[in-house]
């Protein structure tokens, strides 16, 4: 399935239907009117030589219709996260992938104080130049039969690549994941059958579509399942996304943990009564918030496993499987091995060790970069860098990246095992998270960031009882709020520069 080509053969079934409700700005789309936007976009687009276009725009009807437009225009989409940054991220991507293009919005660069990039084109400008002749033109197009219209975008062939992604940065320098459409048609496709979603279903898309987990389940699984999407292009104004779900009834919403917490601390009881599927994935989902959405809301919060490698969904709980605490089983197609860190071996069920994953989900490559493809997929196998068990029922259990395993008097100790300890004692809401300090006598230390003050002799007195003692963290760093990724999620690389910084500077 080649992901633009599906969106035809839904927008020509379904033209009447909506297929954007934009409360970014106010904007509601049928199919059939957004097949022609995305058609007269197209031609615009076909003008730049670039192979290559970047789009960095908020979660909304214009961002995916110029995600479509570039496809359709034979050209590749490269997401560009605007969340922090925006400026070098935009010089960045241009340099690794070679391309000069980007499509923004110049309320975007008032907005976050990005400075203009050479290259830069803005959306508002290009639709000053739409003409009466390019709208009937596209309505013209739009109105052919649905295989002459097919051929007369681009077509080319499923592990063609969708979409350029870049993966977090939150432990080293980003790198270009490319996607293909086999890669996310898989994956939404696969997802949207073990969630029974139809058409009738109503997405609410807050996630950025320069994350994939916005770009594949926010955007293209909606498009597949011809389903209406509701989009806001700010994730973390809580109390405009509540009201938001509470007046267009959506069915189903998808988050960070730290955004879904953020969502429901400012609903009310009932508010959430649409909505058949809340799931939760790229980080942990602490306990209470489980809790209260099935206290507050009546909602069973299901959580998921996946990366920007693999499309992204490995594994997930379902509303009649679920396993609190874990992610869930694998989904079908989707291979998952469990090997020991050293000797490389498959580990017997119930062990932990290094997960690898293979199947249609796991990514072409990264791009321009076979050294670092090759280190990671072996064989079909991606290794993804996490570490996890599959119990007796087959449900995956993720035990934190690798890398977040510090080795401390010669004993491996978990940073994500110390933050779940931590969670259990701090109050609900209370972000935390634990860092490697240098030791000259032990090799490392731990310290640990917290967004609010605790009691540090209180909190180490607990921590003790439930750590073995190389494992208990002997200093906390009050931060008023934890750097965050444009995702939600902790932006670990520079929660660790601050927190070393200040404790440097309180030891000299």
């Amino acid at each position: 399935m080649l992901l633009h080509q599906q969106f035809i053969r839904i927008a020509k079934a379904h033209k009447n239907k909506l297929a954007f409700i934009d409360r970014s700005t106010g904007r509601r789309m049928t199919y059939g009117k957004s097949l022609i936007a995305a058609l007269i976009l197209s031609r615009k687009l076909k003008q730049y030589h670039d192979t290559y276009i970047g789009i960095m725009v908020p979660t909304s009807a214009g961002c995916a219709l110029t995600i479509l437009a570039t496809l359709f225009a034979g050209k590749v989409p490269v997401m560009i996260n605007y969340s922090t940054g925006a400026e070098s991220n935009a010089r960045f991507a241009q340099q690794r992938c070679g391309f000069r293009r980007i499509v923004t919005s110049r309320a975007l660069l008032e907005k976050i104080g990005c400075q203009k990039v050479d290259g830069m084109v803005f959306i508002e400008d290009i639709l000053e130049t739409v003409t009466v002749v390019n709208k009937l033109t596209a309505a013209s197009r739009a109105a052919m039969p649905t295989a002459m219209l097919m051929k007369s975008v681009y077509g080319g062939t499923e592990d063609d690549t969708v979409v350029i992604l870049f993966t977090s940065g939150s432990e080293k320098m980003p790198k270009g994941v490319e996607l293909s459409h086999r890669n996310i048609a898989s994956n939404v496709t696969t997802a949207a059958e073990q969630f029974r979603l139809g058409s009738d279903d109503i997405m609410m898309s807050v996630l950025p579509l320069f994350h994939v987990f916005g770009q594949s389940i926010n955007m293209w699984l909606p498009i597949v399942m011809g389903m209406s999407n509701v989009t806001y292009g700010n994730p973390l104004e809580f109390k405009n996304v509540a009201r938001i779900i509470k007046e267009e009834q959506p069915t189903m919403l998808v988050g960070t943990p730290f955004f879904l917490a953020g969502y429901l601390k400012q609903s009310g009881e009932g508010d959430f009564s649409s909505l058949r599927l809340v799931v939760a994935g790229a980080d942990k989902v602490p306990d209470w918030l489980r809790s209260a959405f099935s206290e507050q809301q009546g909602i069973q919060l299901l959580e998921g496993y996946g990366a920007t490698e693999t499309s992204p969904v490995i594994s997930v709980n379902l509303p009649e499987e679920n396993k609190p605490g874990s992610v869930g089983r694998p989904l079908p197609g989707v291979q998952v091995r469990i090997v020991g860190v050293d000797s490389g071996e498959e580990v017997p069920v119930g062990h932990e060790g290094k997960i690898l994953v293979k199947g249609d989900l796991v990514m072409k490559g990264y791009f321009d970069d076979l050294e670092e493809t090759l280190l990671h997929i072996e064989d079909g196998w991606y290794e993804t860098g996490d570490m996890g068990l599959v119990d007796d029922d087959g449900y995956l259990w993720h035990k934190g990246r690798l890398k977040r395993f510090v080795k401390i008097g010669g004993e491996m100790v978990s940073l994500v095992l110390v933050e779940s300890v931590l969670e259990s004692l701090l109050p609900d809401g209370v972000e935390c998270c634990v860092v490697e300090i240098p030791d000259a006598r032990k090799g490392a230390n731990l310290a640990v960031a917290v967004s609010a003050s605790v009691d540090q002799k209180q909190m180490i007195a607990a921590l003790t009882k439930q750590l073995p003692p190389v494992a208990v963290p002997r200093q906390f760093v009050e931060l008023e709020e934890l750097p965050k990724m444009g995702s939600g999620k902790v932006d670990f690389r520079s929660t660790t520069v601050m927190v070393q910084d200040i404790l440097s500077n309180v030891d000299s």
